[in-house]
């Protein structure tokens, strides 16, 4: 029991740090960014040296060391993109108007940056660990784009909570390509897929033949689609979910008694340009 206990409450404990001290981070005044994506690239070496060396290591500190690197190698990802140094061309709010695929190709023109950021470090991690035993920071780093990608095609074809309060005000022009509506037919479809993965996850760590380095590891997965699960569910149920990052969200509100705070689009910023 122990080998699916301690894994499971490391990535839930890793997954809320980690979500929290990147809100925290880019919520802070925009002079500190360069500071901040230069601890973080840092962080982004140690992540991808700890993957290249784990991937050979098919034991439980392997199966640990290959989780963290890929959580390390996502938090670059998200503080570059929430900083707003890995986005996009397009920096400006779309008209309440814009529609279709008008709509959607603007919004791709704004996260262009991010996306091909995803793609290549994802290359590169399956490059570290396709052919050696240790996948875990491949296996890990799939189930975060998917889910990443999933939860952001939802939040742009409507869902009930959008958890605006989340996207920094330097971000403010992200907004736009949020919509809010009690639910989307791409919803049922993400999550259904996505549950019978966690289930195969979970089938195949309680396997009798699974040993401890693939318990632990599909252990480490599986909890970290659960809990992407669980993010989604809460995009559609009215519970205030952004309390779990509260702590993260009071560099905001530093800046915001400071009079630091940058301020949010105004419509000269908004573009109604094809």
């Amino acid at each position: 029991m122990v080998e699916y206990l301690l894994p499971a409450l490391y990535a839930l404990f890793l997954w809320w740090f980690s979500t929290g001290a990147v809100i925290y981070l880019d919520n802070l005044p925009v002079r500190t960014f360069r500071w901040s994506m230069l601890g973080c690239t840092g962080a982004l070496a140690v992540g991808i040296y700890g993957i290249a060396v784990a991937s050979t290591e098919t034991s439980i500190a392997g199966a640990y060391t290959a989780f963290t690197g890929a959580l390390l190698v996502w938090a670059w990802i998200e503080l570059s993109y929430y900083t707003n140094y890995v986005t996009g061309p397009r920096q400006i709010a779309c008209t309440p108007d814009c529609r279709g695929w008008r709509h959607f190709w603007h919004a791709l023109q704004s996260n262009i940056y991010h996306e091909l950021a995803i793609l290549l470090l994802g290359a590169v991690i399956f490059a570290l660990t396709w052919g050696d035993g240790n996948r875990t920071a491949l296996w890990t780093f799939l189930v975060l784009a998917w889910m990443h990608e999933s939860a952001r095609i939802n939040v742009f074809l409507g869902v009930r909570n959008l958890n605006e309060e989340l996207v920094p005000e330097h971000m403010d022009f992200l907004r736009s390509f949020m919509r809010r509506r009690p639910m989307n037919l791409f919803f049922p479809l993400s999550v259904s897929l996505s549950t019978v993965a966690l289930v195969l996850l979970v089938q195949a760590a309680a396997a009798p033949a699974a040993d401890s380095f693939m318990a632990v590891s599909l252990t480490l997965v599986a909890t970290l689609m659960a809990l992407a699960i669980l993010e989604h569910w809460f995009l559609v149920i009215p519970l205030p979910t952004a309390f779990l990052w509260r702590w993260g969200l009071r560099a905001r509100d530093h800046n915001t008694r400071a009079g630091l705070a940058p301020r949010p689009s105004d419509p000269a910023d908004v573009d109604a340009s094809p």
